[in-house]
């Protein structure tokens, strides 16, 4: 029963120092075994490690790809028009060894701290270079922008044993001082647009007037001229043929001019005349045979 009573204790203590010794690292970490601080054995890949219990320590680090955002920032690119930024990154710890010496027990929080700030000032200095403008950052350049980031940072974070994957901007917005000037510098120039296109408009309408008044003119004028010539022949036809009428029977025609001048004197029912009786526009109602002369009246 002694040799019982003190074995138990032993086993007990065995299994726990077994027990502690051994330490399973998941397909998604990397684990570091520490001694007093100090690294003594690295564990990337999955499954059972050991180390020596009291004396040493297991710190892991996850192995996947890890994403940060970063604050907005101000930049101002070469055409000084700032715009306030933000970005996301992708990154991953690829030399747990060196990540542990840079950031010490500050683990992942201290790394993107200092992530963030390389990711700032690449950012910064990437757009606010001289070949950059807010048109470039706006336009299908900016994924060439996002590359330069990325790679610069990348270079800068090798310290920091983390290797930058992505980098991602995800807004670029003006300051809120500057959007009013903004927008109102766009509805002036949309009005400019607007009152040039109406300048074009009236433009071509007073052409279109002017070639229709210019159409209307020479139909008139063709018109007149027409009527002016055909007035004219029937003019000379009527008079051809008065005088054909005066050569043949000049008596006849006297007498039927002073008919159409009575016609046209006494028109209507109760027609009158002041004239004198012995004028000479009765002379063929006065005379018997219409052999006197006539005053024919137009």
């Amino acid at each position: 029963m002694r040799k019982t009573s003190f074995i138990i204790p032993i086993v007990v203590v065995a299994i726990a120092a077994v027990l502690s010794s051994v330490f399973i690292v998941d397909e998604r970490e990397k684990a570091l075994v520490l001694q007093f601080g100090q690294i003594k054995a690295v564990k990337e890949d999955p499954g059972l490690g050991f180390k020596i219990p009291l004396i040493q320590e297991v710190v892991k680090y996850d192995d996947r790809i890890l994403s940060l955002e970063t604050q907005e920032i101000e930049v101002t690119p070469s055409d000084d028009r700032r715009l306030i930024v933000d970005a996301f990154a992708r990154y991953r710890i690829s030399d747990v060894e060196q990540f542990r010496r840079a950031v010490g027990v500050g683990g992942i929080d201290a790394a993107e701290d200092r992530l963030e700030s390389i990711l700032n000032a690449q950012v910064r200095e990437v757009l606010g270079s001289d070949q950059v403008t807010s048109n470039t950052i706006l336009s299908s350049d900016r994924a060439a922008l996002m590359l330069r980031i990325r790679d610069q940072a990348r270079a800068r974070a090798s310290n920091l044993g983390v290797e930058v994957v992505d980098v991602r901007l995800k807004q670029t917005n003006l300051p809120e001082q500057n959007l009013e000037a903004t927008f109102a510098r766009m509805r002036a120039e949309r009005q400019r647009e607007a009152e040039d296109e109406r300048a074009r408009g009236r433009e071509a309408a007073q052409r279109v007037s002017a070639q229709a008044d210019r159409t209307v003119v020479e139909i008139v004028s063709e018109a007149n001229k027409t009527a002016e010539i055909t007035r004219g022949e029937a003019d000379a036809l009527r008079n051809n043929v008065f005088a054909q009428a005066f050569g043949q029977d000049q008596e006849f025609f006297e007498f039927y001019r002073s008919l159409t001048a009575y016609q046209r004197a006494l028109q209507g029912e109760n027609s009158t005349m002041v004239i004198s009786p012995d004028s000479a526009f009765f002379n063929y109602l006065k005379s018997p045979n219409g052999l006197e002369g006539p005053a024919a009246v137009e």
